[in-house]
């Protein structure tokens, strides 16, 4: 009752006008900003640290146009689950999806790589560009409020043909979709933080070193698949361009961690482009290695703790 609920007012809003979402948008913006003050401290330490050469005006300047972008990324999230075919093809384009069929055309399945970067809930309505008979979808990690879970995941799946797919589901999915001789695109949202048991890499983002995800990288060495970096970049409010850069066609000959390496190197240099559209409320950065190497170490390929970690901080 309570998802139905959720869903009608979210469905009523979607059916809003783009000009009255972002009328509702900016005054979000404020609200989120300066008085509910979201994450403030996690967002400017974010920036701060990541662009140590700005002025604090700059850094202002960034941190207000996030908010901006923040509360209509949300509205614009809301406005799939009613949006028009012909308006969402005048709003989101996708460029290099001849490669992503060629490879497909070939026999091969497709994956993408992407951060937390414009509206990457626009992605799963990437099928627009593909034959109807491709399948495309997002891979993700289930969120803890399940109202909220079911909601995203019908706005991810609210397009012809997407998919969305816990991260535990992607190998049966797949093995699956091949079973059934469908080809398909898959994007792996990549820039999360692992839990300490997770932790198989560290490399420097932004200067610092960080630990990331591997699993993506592993499930596209394991299945083979074409790897393509998802560049989206934002002309205008409200406009969307989404480019797959082709990475690599042989994922299994490339040496270990580095698509994880090149997806990160290729997501600064997005970021750099236009720090507002990127999600500085993640704190990034709240593991570090000293403390990894102080309470953990690996044996045989698996993080175990090490038995003089005297603290009582489980995992996290």
């Amino acid at each position: 009752m309570t998802y139905r609920i959720v869903h009608a007012v979210c469905y009523a809003l979607s059916l809003l006008p783009f000009r009255v979402l972002y009328f509702l948008s900016d005054i979000g913006a404020i609200v989120l900003q300066y008085v509910v003050r979201y994450r403030h401290r996690t967002v400017r330490r974010n920036i701060e640290t990541s662009f140590p050469e700005m002025s604090e005006s700059d850094v202002r300047r960034i941190e207000r146009r996030f908010y901006h972008w923040f509360a209509d990324y949300v509205v614009e999230a809301l406005k799939l689950l009613s949006i028009s075919d012909e308006e969402l093809r005048r709003r989101f384009k996708v460029v290099g999806a001849d490669e992503v069929e060629r490879r497909m055309a070939q026999g091969q399945n497709c994956a993408a790589m992407l951060g937390h970067y414009c509206n990457w809930e626009w992605l799963s309505c990437t099928g627009i560009a593909l034959p109807p008979e491709r399948r495309t979808g997002l891979v993700y990690h289930p969120l803890r409020n399940t109202v909220f879970n079911r909601l995203f995941c019908d706005i991810r799946s609210s397009q012809p043909g997407a998919i969305v797919v816990p991260k535990r589901d992607i190998l049966r999915v797949l093995s699956d979709l091949k079973k059934e001789g469908l080809m398909s695109l898959f994007g792996y949202i990549a820039d999360q933080g692992p839990k300490w048991e997770n932790i198989h890499l560290w490399l420097t983002f932004f200067g610092k070193e960080t630990p990331v995800f591997t699993g993506a990288e592993r499930i596209m060495r394991k299945k083979n698949d074409a790897v393509f970096y998802v560049d989206m970049e934002r002309p205008r409010r409200g406009y969307y361009t989404c480019t797959f850069r082709l990475m690599t066609v042989a994922p299994a000959d490339m040496p270990e961690f580095e698509i994880t390496k090149d997806f990160f190197r290729r997501l600064e240099a997005t970021i750099r482009r236009d720090p507002a559209y990127y999600l500085w409320t993640h704190n990034r950065w709240k593991r570090t290695r000293e403390e990894f190497d102080r309470r953990f170490h690996t044996v045989n390929g698996k993080v175990v703790p090490r038995h003089d970690d005297t603290t009582n901080e489980q995992p996290k």
